[in-house]
């Protein structure tokens, strides 16, 4: 009898789960791991070696099978995945005996899921290459909450360039720029997950345990892999690609090269393969080369060649079923970087079978060729609501926003949850506030969570706390990481550190590098560096570059300055600016003058306006007065009070007496403490001594040490001796030089020879400031 589930047909794969394969039969080729050359035996699959993930996938897997759930192994091309996927399905003791679901689409599986409602199956749901089943019509959010409801564990694979198609580039949320995203049908379900990664190069650990086994092929690639990972070694991936590079050359095989790049192309399209010989052939013609001396070779040699198979293993065009169709061996479009060409992407949407790969050809191009996004959406936007979503952000991207706020609003209408919620993000970068509260919260309460998340911090933005922290924390409950460093920050923002710390470490448990990053800056700030610089040095390598720049920071604090430096070189030239800046300070800082003028100006030109200040103060240090000031003034014309107060110690050292004074107070006025102590000593030098007296007070308490000690010097210059010597007291004990050395000349006016020569000794050990003359003048201005 032939099952249906709602009205449609079930292939007969799929109908009777006695019929699926055992968990202790399934064999890994059937799996989909990648062939290696054959042993003597003639088999194509080797021994398996012991992964370092091991054990996390398999404790994944023991608590998938207990709750449901999706386990996610992300990697490379031949880093083994597949392979160690499988061997985690046959070593899991919490799925024996049960069998393996493996649909071929993404419709297959939601018509598989009737079958198990039906049947209550016990199955480990199998979903190699992962994003061959995230499609309008594949595993979306409400297909996995089914599949977990039925505490069916779902394992799946993919490869990290798809990975991030779908996730970086596919949400209908606010990035940290306030950005909007294109909604792809898959980024909703990767969001909830945190993939296990799989290192294509493998650790010293798991290269000690390949070299004890006794498989000759593993113990060839562990001996030979170079800086290539053993498993992609042993699937021929680097010789295969290395052969297709330097086939292009006259004599060698250009045809089949142009084949090949042709098929990688059109896989970096989303285009589904395989891809028919007709449509090869003629896409080829464009990576042929254009020269004479070329003589490129017969087709039927070129497909031959590129099909023929290499070390047993694979070949570069895999044939398939339909002998007029080929596939393509998937590490070349995973380490091909080139842009794809324009002729690709204008093949695979004239070759598009159905709207669902249309759709898909419009995710891949979103990023890096956004008129085919338009092209592939436009047509579909008037009668599938994700199409129209995507079209709007896309929209929004290129500055069309009437247009995109007009397609977000038609999608919004029909009941898109998340068009509702990229309204409210556009409607929130256009200054419409209300309004996008308003989209907000109707998407958070259909359940949105990128909604929740955004409207929390919309709210926070608006100072209304109580209720940004109430949704953050529901964001945060529903697992968006997100939103739980979101939450962090806010209760940090609010004195709440400790509440904030345990959710930065939340959040950077499941991976969130913001997170990491955010709780390396809290522990640095309560003293706990040594921890601080772990926190930093993790985010860091997980390619966060705010927390290399942070790390730098630190490392410069404790006097690590060449670590320090080589952190800031590394972040500055991934393009952080203000790693640039930090460079020139700390150059500047080294008397390494020239290279450090060379980094402020780089920062500098960029727009940034700590770097002008730090130009400006730089050009004043080395008598070149009048740049430095044109450089002060642009950064004060900014607002920027550490400029204007700059700008007020660089015209009184020039004799602009009244113009300095009126850049302190402008800065002052604007809470800047070193304009205000600088005021004070401005004020005390042109006798002013009653207000002087004021303003330094109010730095002083504020935490200015050179105001103290200015302080006690006006103190001790108006006769009140006793507390101007506290005050200098205090602050030679937060490190003053002039205010010991000050203090040494004040006790020895009273008397205390002994103790006044000790002070001397003291401020004569620090290089940095000469001891004065006598009380009778303040100590120098501070430097900016």
């Amino acid at each position: 009898m032939t099952i249906t589930t709602t009205g449609v047909r079930v292939p007969s794969y799929l109908q009777d789960p006695r019929r699926w394969t055992l968990v202790e039969a399934w064999d890994a080729l059937a799996a989909g791991t990648h062939r290696a050359r054959p042993d003597e035996a003639g088999s194509p699959t080797p021994a398996y070696v012991a992964r370092d993930i091991d054990n996390e996938l398999r404790n994944r897997l023991t608590l998938a099978a207990q709750q449901g759930g999706l386990v996610l192994v992300l990697g490379e091309s031949t880093a083994g995945k597949t392979r160690a996927a499988h061997h985690a399905v046959r070593e899991c003791a919490a799925l024996a005996g049960y069998r393996v679901l493996a649909p071929d689409t993404g419709p297959d599986l939601v018509i598989a899921v009737d079958v198990l409602t039906a049947t209550l199956a016990r199955c480990v749901v199998w979903l190699d290459d992962l994003e061959r089943f995230l499609t309008p019509d594949g595993l979306e959010a409400g297909v996995l909450a089914e599949l977990t409801r039925l505490k069916a564990p779902v394992l799946a694979t993919m490869q990290l360039r798809h990975y991030d198609v779908f996730l970086p580039h596919t949400e209908s949320s606010q990035d940290e720029s306030g950005g909007l995203h294109a909604f792809g049908t898959g980024a909703r379900v990767l969001k909830q997950t945190d993939p296990l990664y799989l290192q294509r190069r493998w650790s010293a650990t798991e290269l000690t345990r390949a070299r004890d086994c006794d498989d000759p092929r593993i113990i060839d690639a562990v001996t030979h892999h170079g800086p290539y990972g053993v498993a992609e070694y042993l699937a021929a991936g680097p010789a295969l690609l290395t052969e297709w590079r330097n086939a292009s050359r006259p004599g060698a095989h250009p045809r089949g090269a142009a084949l090949v790049a042709a098929a990688v192309d059109l896989t970096r399209t989303g285009l589904r393969p395989p891809y028919p010989t007709t449509l090869l052939t003629t896409l080829h013609q464009h990576y042929l080369p254009n020269d004479p001396l070329l003589r490129p070779e017969p087709i039927d040699t070129a497909l031959a060649w590129a099909a023929r198979l290499r070390y047993g293993a694979t070949s570069l065009l895999l044939p398939t079923n339909n002998p007029d169709a080929y596939d393509v061996f998937d590490y070349l479009p995973d380490h091909t970087t080139s842009p794809v060409t324009e002729n690709a992407w204008q093949s695979a949407m004239d070759h598009a079978l159905d709207e669902e790969e249309q759709f898909m050809i419009g995710v891949h191009a979103y990023v890096t060729a956004p008129h085919i996004a338009e092209a592939a959406w436009r047509p579909l936007a008037q009668h599938n609501t994700n199409a129209a979503v995507n079209l709007g952000l896309l929209l929004a991207q290129t500055g069309r926003t009437e247009e995109a706020e007009e397609k977000l609003r038609q999608a919004s209408d029909t009941g898109n949850i998340n068009a509702t919620a990229a309204l409210g993000t556009l409607l929130a970068q256009a200054g419409r506030t209300e309004e996008a509260e308003e989209k907000y919260r109707q998407a958070s309460d259909a359940g949105n969570t990128n909604a929740t998340t955004a409207l929390g911090l919309l709210l926070a933005q608006a100072g209304r706390t109580k209720e940004a922290v109430d949704k953050l924390r529901q964001a945060s409950d529903a697992g968006d990481t997100n939103a739980t460093t979101a939450l962090g920050t806010l209760l940090a923002q609010t004195g709440r550190t400790k509440e904030a710390e345990e959710k930065y470490r939340q959040a950077s448990d499941t991976g969130n590098t913001n997170a990491t990053t955010a709780l390396g800056a809290l522990l640095a700030q309560t003293g706990r560096t040594k921890e601080a610089e772990e926190k930093y040095r993790q985010a860091s390598d997980a390619g966060d570059i705010n927390a290399t720049t942070a790390l730098g920071m630190l490392l410069a604090q404790v006097g690590r300055t060449e670590e320090a430096e080589e952190k800031y070189r590394q972040a500055s030239d991934a393009g952080d600016i203000n790693a640039t800046t930090a460079l020139g300070l700390l150059l500047a800082q080294a008397g390494r003058t020239k290279e450090a003028e060379e980094k402020l100006r780089q920062a500098s030109d960029t727009g940034n306006i700590n770097a002008t200040t730090a130009l400006g103060a730089l050009l004043a240090q080395t008598g070149r007065t009048k740049e430095a000031e044109e450089k002060l003034r642009q950064a004060s014309d900014t607002g920027d009070t550490n400029a204007t107060t700059a700008l007020g110690m660089l015209l009184a050292q020039t004799g602009r007496t009244k113009e300095a004074e009126e850049k302190y107070r402008q800065a002052s006025d604007a809470s800047n403490i070193n304009a205000t102590a600088n005021l004070g000593l401005l004020l005390a030098q042109t006798g002013r001594t009653k207000e002087a007296e004021e303003k330094l007070r109010q730095a002083s308490d504020t935490g200015s040490t050179n105001a103290t000690a200015n302080l006690g010097v006006l103190l001790a210059q108006t006769g009140r001796t006793k507390e101007a010597e506290e005050k200098l007291r205090q602050a030679s004990d937060a490190g003053s030089t002039n205010a010991t050395a000050n203090l040494g000349v004040l006790l020895a006016q009273t008397g205390r020879t002994k103790e006044a020569g000790e002070k001397y000794r003291q401020a004569s050990e620090d290089p940095r400031s000469p001891l004065p003359d006598s009380t009778e003048q303040p100590p120098s201005p501070p430097q900016p």
